[in-house]
């Protein structure tokens, strides 16, 4: 599992030990959250019913939170490490909340992870999805990192296409939690290098 971070104010580029990342702007919107029809048979049964939900606009990372970000906040670690640009994996959604503590205490800013439906509106590109079965398009090959194409790992952010707001890896590399709670933890949400 991996993350993103969410921020409800400017679009801002932070820069934390000499670690920079982005904020991407998403506009306010209504969209139908679910298994909707251009994901055709690859819905899960809890994607159903499919609902109109609202968002304000927020900002969203332009890419998962990478080992290097989370060892410019957390310091060095036990995590499993693959790189500097790899997404961060196996931390768990408590650990991603002292993470927001440390990163809030050192930007003075107010970070989050995004809801379960900021991070489906992001995904389906907010205002201006063009209604790709994946984020970003209808090719997985071009946009997610998968079992078909990861040779059984994780990637560096940002290596395939991004989404219609600049977003990378929403259909693949590792699975990102949101905000939502679910039977005592975070919920999840994306694919992974694995499925």
């Amino acid at each position: 599992m991996s993350f993103i971070l969410t921020i409800l104010l400017a679009t801002l580029t932070f820069q934390v030990e000499g670690v920079t990342f982005q904020m991407n702007e998403v506009e306010n919107g209504t969209f139908i959250m679910g298994g909707t029809n251009e994901q055709h048979r690859e819905n899960f049964s809890t994607d159903k019913p499919t609902h109109m939900v609202s968002v304000p606009t927020y900002y969203i990372a332009q890419t998962e939170v990478t080992q290097q970000l989370w060892d410019a906040v957390m310091g060095k670690g036990d995590e499993f490490w693959i790189s500097d640009d790899s997404p961060l994996v196996l931390v768990s959604w408590f650990q991603c909340q002292e993470f927001i503590r440390r990163l809030d205490s050192i930007t003075g800013m107010d970070f989050r992870l995004p809801t379960e439906a900021e991070w489906e509106y992001a995904c389906k590109g907010g205002k201006y999805s063009k209604g790709y079965k994946y984020s970003g398009s209808d090719d997985i090959d071009k946009v997610a990192w998968y079992d078909g194409n990861s040779d059984n790992r994780s990637h560096p952010v940002g290596q395939k296409q991004p989404n219609e707001l600049g977003l990378y890896d929403m259909s693949g590399n590792v699975w990102e939690w949101c905000q939502d709670m679910h039977e005592g933890t975070g919920m999840c949400r994306g694919g992974s290098w694995i499925h």
